[in-house]
Order: C-alpha cells, then sequence, then structure tokens
C-alpha cells in the first residue's frame, strides 16, 4: 500500500533525525564534561583537541549504537513516559560500560583515541542520560500542548456570535430532549448560559441524565433546583411527556432525542422508526397542542436521498413536523402557533457512536484502527459549532429545514492517521490500519450541499436553507 510505504520512508527520515539530534546532545555533553574536567584549558594531558576530537568520535558512536541495540529509536517521541525511561538509562549507561571497558583494557598509547579517562565517561554519562531524556520529554509536552481534536477536522473550529441566541432564549422555558447525548448535553449547557429561565432536561438514560445534571449543577447559577431539571423520560411515553408540556409549558423545544448509529438502526428498523419518526411526529403534535413558540428538531445529512433505515426515518421525521406547519400557514396572521423547523448537519466529532470514540479505543489497545472504506468521506463539525449554530437557526423566524455548512468532506483514512499521530504512535508502524468494507446502510459519502443548487443562503453565516426536492417529499 502506498500510504504504508510513504508511512515507513517517514519513520526512517525521523530516524535519521533523531540520531543527528542524539549525536548533537553527545557532543555539548562530552565537550561540557572535558571542559569542567580541565577548568575550561586545552586538555594537554589528553593529547590536545585533535585528541579529544577524535574521543568524541568514540564516544558518539559507542552511545548511538547502545540506543540502537536498545530498541530506543522505535519509541516514539510523543509517548516518552515513566514506563520507557529505563530504556534509554539502560543505554546510556551499558555505554558508559563499555568506555570504561575501553579505558581500562585498549593500548595506552596506540589507541588512546579510544579511552576516554573514567571521569569524563562518568561526567558524560549523566549529562547525556539527561540531555536525551529531557529532549524526549519536552517534545512529548510540546506535542501534547498543541495538539487538540479540533486538529483531526483539519481546519479552523468557527466561532460565532450567540448574541441573537441569547436574546431569543433568556428568561424562556426550553425543553432539551436526549438531554444525556453528546449534543443534547452541550445544548443544555448552551441553553442555560444564554439566560433560559428554566431547562427541562429530557433523558431516558439514568446515567446519562446524572451526569448531565452533576455538570450543570457545577456550573454557577444553573444547577440551582429550578433552572435545569432532569426528568427520566422516554419521549415515546405519551402520558408522561404530555404531563410535561402541560406542567411546565415550554416555549421552545430542541429535539435531539434520536437513534443515530446508522448500523444498528439498519439491524432494528422498527425500532428506529419508533423512536426517530413516531416519536418525534407524537413530540411535535404535543408541541403545537401546547402552544410551544419554537420547535426544533436536529436533523442530519444523512436524510439527504437516504440510503439507510437511519436516513429514512429521520427524512419521515422531517416530513412530519414540517407537515405541522401546514396548519400555521392556513392562518397567518395567527402569530401564537408553533414556528417548526428542522437542522441538517453531519457528524460531529468526539461524540457517542461516532467514529472518534472507536478509533481511540482501537489506538488505545495497540490496534489494528478499522476504516470502512480507503475513500469514504464524512463532514465534521465540533460539538461547540454544531451546537451554536443550532441555536442561531432557533432564534430565526422560517419554518424551514436548515442546513449548516461544515466546510470541506473529511475522509475518513486521513482522520484515522491523524488521530494515530495525535496518539503519539506512527500509522501503519505502531499502528496497523485495515479497511473493514462498507456496512449495510453507509454511503461512501454524503450529500449535504449547500450551493445555490440546494440551498437559500440566509443572513447568518454558515446557514442555509434547504430546497426540498420531490424525492425528498416522498
Amino acid at each position: 500500500m502506498k500510504r504504508a510505504k510513504e508511512a515507513w520512508l517517514k519513520f526512517l527520515a525521523t530516524r535519521v533525525v533523531g540520531l543527528a539530534v542524539d549525536a548533537s546532545l553527545i557532543a555539548i555533553a562530552y565537550f561540557a564534561a572535558v571542559a569542567l574536567r580541565f577548568d575550561f584549558h586545552e586538555p594537554r594531558a589528553l593529547g590536545g583537541w585533535r585528541t579529544v576530537a577524535l574521543l568524541y568520535v568514540n564516544v558518539c558512536v559507542v552511545y548511538l549504537l547502545a540506543l540502537i541495540a536498545s530498541g530506543c529509536y522505535r519509541l516514539p517521541w510523543r509517548r516518552t513516559n515513566a514506563a520507557v525511561l529505563p530504556r534509554y538509562l539502560g543505554a546510556t549507561f551499558a555505554a558508559a560500560v563499555v568506555l570504561t571497558l575501553m579505558r581500562r583494557y585498549l593500548p595506552q598509547v596506540t589507541l588512546a583515541h579510544f579511552r576516554p579517562p573514567y571521569s569524563i565517561t562518568a561526567m558524560s554519562f549523566f549529562l547525556v542520560s539527561a540531555g536525551v531524556v529531557a529532549v524526549r520529554l519536552l517534545w512529548r509536552f510540546w506535542w501534547q500542548a498543541r495538539a487538540k481534536v479540533e486538529d483531526l477536522i483539519e481546519r479552523q473550529v468557527k466561532q460565532f456570535d450567540g448574541a441573537v441566541a441569547r436574546r431569543f432564549l433568556a428568561g424562556k422555558t426550553v425543553m432539551v430532549t436526549g438531554a444525556g447525548g453528546s449534543i443534547g448535553s452541550e445544548i443544555v449547557r448552551q441553553v442555560a448560559a444564554a439566560g433560559a429561565a428554566k431547562v427541562l432536561m429530557v433523558e431516558r438514560g439514568e446515567n446519562a441524565l446524572y451526569e448531565i445534571d452533576r455538570k450543570m449543577k457545577m456550573e454557577k447559577g444553573a444547577g440551582d433546583g429550578r433552572r435545569c431539571l432532569p426528568l427520566m423520560i422516554d419521549i415515546n411515553e405519551r402520558a408522561k411527556i404530555e404531563r410535561v408540556f402541560a406542567e411546565h409549558r415550554p416555549e421552545v423545544v430542541l429535539h435531539a432525542a434520536a437513534y443515530k448509529h446508522v448500523p444498528m438502526v439498519e439491524a432494528n428498523p422498527e425500532e428506529g422508526w419508533r423512536n426517530n419518526t413516531e416519536a418525534t411526529r407524537q413530540l411535535a403534535e404535543l408541541a403545537a397542542r401546547y402552544g410551544v413558540r419554537r420547535f426544533v428538531m436536529i436533523s442530519t445529512d444523512k436524510a439527504v436521498n437516504p440510503v439507510s433505515v437511519m436516513g429514512q426515518t429521520k427524512l419521515a421525521a422531517e416530513n412530519a413536523v414540517m407537515a405541522r406547519n401546514l396548519a400555521a400557514s392556513a392562518a397567518p396572521h395567527d402569530m401564537t402557533s408553533t414556528s417548526f423547523c428542522a437542522v441538517r448537519f453531519g457528524n460531529v466529532l468526539g461524540s457517542s457512536g461516532s467514529v472518534v470514540p472507536l478509533f481511540r479505543e482501537q489506538i488505545a489497545r495497540g490496534g489494528p484502527v478499522t476504516v470502512t472504506h480507503p475513500e469514504m468521506k464524512r463532514y465534521f463539525m465540533t460539538v461547540s459549532e454544531a451546537v451554536s449554530l443550532v441555536l442561531q437557526a432557533a432564534s430565526r423566524d422560517e419554518r424551514a429545514i436548515y442546513t449548516l455548512d461544515m466546510g470541506e468532506p473529511i475522509r475518513v483514512l486521513d482522520l484515522a492517521e491523524n488521530m494515530i499521530v495525535q496518539a503519539g504512535y506512527r500509522p501503519y508502524v505502531d499502528i496497523p490500519i485495515v479497511f473493514s468494507g462498507i456496512r449495510p446502510g453507509e454511503k461512501l459519502f454524503e450529500e449535504i450541499d449547500v450551493s445555490e443548487k440546494s440551498c437559500y443562503k440566509t443572513d447568518m453565516a454558515k446557514i442555509y436553507i434547504t430546497k426540498r426536492n420531490a424525492k425528498e417529499n416522498k
């Protein structure tokens, strides 16, 4: 494979650089030891600087051979830790022993340039050991300081002005379904930060609800028992969810609860339809009945010309939500009717069930990392980007399906390679990558399109209104 060959060539090149760096460290340590030994004067007892230079060549070769023999050059610097330090120290100690034996047993006159004094060998050992370890640790700390999960999407993370969303949400009662999920929990956080009077955190999973409740209680002013309410409810249970509408009268509903894993929904289509489509239809009906001002459904790029069951359930859910606007359009002057919309975007970097946590787990096990196809591409956003745009879309007036501009799609293979590198390993060298084949319901490329052919541009950056076609409305 071309990429594997390139990875090995890069590995060899970095090893050459590593040898050069270590040779420089050994030179600094050795000449520092000589200078200290002879009080920074010319070492005439060793035969002058010429002999000192020849001695350095011998010392350098011995140290480098010891590091090579110990396998130190197969260790990535980015993963230098306490577990690998004994290997480096063992190599430098072995080199010092060899140099000591050379001083003891080699002829004094004919091979003087192979026999560094004991004192210089001892000092060099401590200085070389400190230098070799320190450089690697500094490299690791520098790498960790600059490595961010956002770097994986190979573009600058967008920062959005949330003033419009804050004005819209401030003082309102907001219901968030799927509040314990990756998207839902970030929605809860940002809605509370925007000044919502009350946040109804609807989540059926006990652990997920516990985590978001705990985190919100740590937020200043958010978890006082009145602003963020944890409600352990399955949105499919109509009676229970209706009681929430009746009691709390939410003004905004942000509907993030859904099954999102394509292979799982493909294997369980009836449950996917029940949870993604029917529950959304029921929630939208209740929102209209109880006078919700704005209902926002979190949708997906997989609803565009869907080939998977999951995509079909989300498209059907979109249609159910948009159908609720028909009644309002019949009475355009009725400002009390609920405004329904949906927001489409692609993969959220690091969300539960996505490829990023899977790759992390595989890397932690030492591989292999499994990629379905070498040419598969996906759109990625950070969770904060996605939620910021969702809340901006929620603050708008259009009863429409919004599409978020997610930039250029990223090849999943590139993502896997970047994650391996970010973890401190070398793809194909330390961690193998294998191709498992496209799974049922998966596309090679998703079809988000924000061109004039597919969307209308809004006055908000990165937010577009989808032109719905006949195929999607079926």
